[in-house]
């Protein structure tokens, strides 16, 4: 499961990783099956499979081979770990993240560009908390949890939480979104050794991360100081806790 978080990299390492004879993911990356709003808290193992095969050409043909998932959004809340860990307690997970105010901006303009974000940057997080309130188990598709969920998603420390509480620590890779930037090679090979796979010949180049991003505005560039100020107790903890700093701030 690349299980987290949202535009901090995972549709780039889920396209590195797809390359490999040994993995399969799902035809369009993200199965959003456990964060369905329909998802059935009794579901058994098989029906949970029955919702990922139509997800994989041919299904789960072949025994020999690793099936994964690529949703971000996994890791965000708590029923969603819950759900995986009952499906498949051996679940290994792959979090991705990324210095979380640069990941909240870029969340900002990915809803602007898809027409769910009206409100300017400093409006859209400063009403944050309340646009959420009352949609903290609110699983829609067109639910404020999904879209506007702006500086909660950048709370790292409660979601790591949660995940270690719920698996084995040495089933959770956590890595920066800056390495696999810079080292996408290096990277992916932690990955592929996580996995248990063999190392392979990636033979291409590597696709940019955080394609589309937002540097050259200068509302987000303003106000960026800002935001990492927001995350400063946040980022104390991680470091303290999980051994994850960013070098940009």
């Amino acid at each position: 499961m690349i299980g987290g978080v949202q535009k901090g990299g995972t549709t780039a390492l889920a396209h590195y990783l797809s390359a490999h004879p040994g993995v399969r993911l799902p035809a369009r990356k993200e199965a959003h099956v456990f964060d369905a709003a329909d998802f059935d808290e009794a579901a058994t193992a098989g029906e949970v499979d029955a919702r990922f095969a139509p997800m994989f050409p041919g299904g789960f043909a072949d025994g020999d081979v690793l099936y994964g998932d690529a949703t971000p959004i996994s890791i965000f809340h708590n029923r969603f770990i819950e759900r995986i860990a009952r499906y498949n307690p051996a679940m290994r997970w792959i979090v991705l993240l990324r210095e979380p105010a640069d990941r909240a901006i870029s969340q900002y303009y990915m809803e602007r560009g898809r027409g769910d974000e009206h409100r300017c940057l400093p409006l859209a997080l400063l009403t944050e908390g309340r646009r959420l309130r009352g949609h903290e188990n609110d699983f829609s598709a067109g639910s404020p949890l999904r879209h506007h969920s702006y500086l909660a998603r950048g709370r790292y420390v409660r979601q790591l939480d949660t995940l270690v509480a719920a698996f084995p620590r040495e089933q959770v890779l956590v890595l920066r979104s800056e390495d696999l930037r810079a080292e996408p090679g290096r990277t992916l090979d932690r990955v592929l050794c996580f996995l248990g796979l063999p190392p392979f010949d990636h033979g291409r180049a590597f696709a940019p991360v955080f394609a589309g991003d937002w540097h050259g505005r200068w509302l987000p560039r303003l106000l960026r100081p800002w935001i990492v100020r927001l995350y400063r107790g946040e980022r104390v903890a991680l470091r303290t806790r999980y051994g994850i700093s960013f070098s940009d701030v």
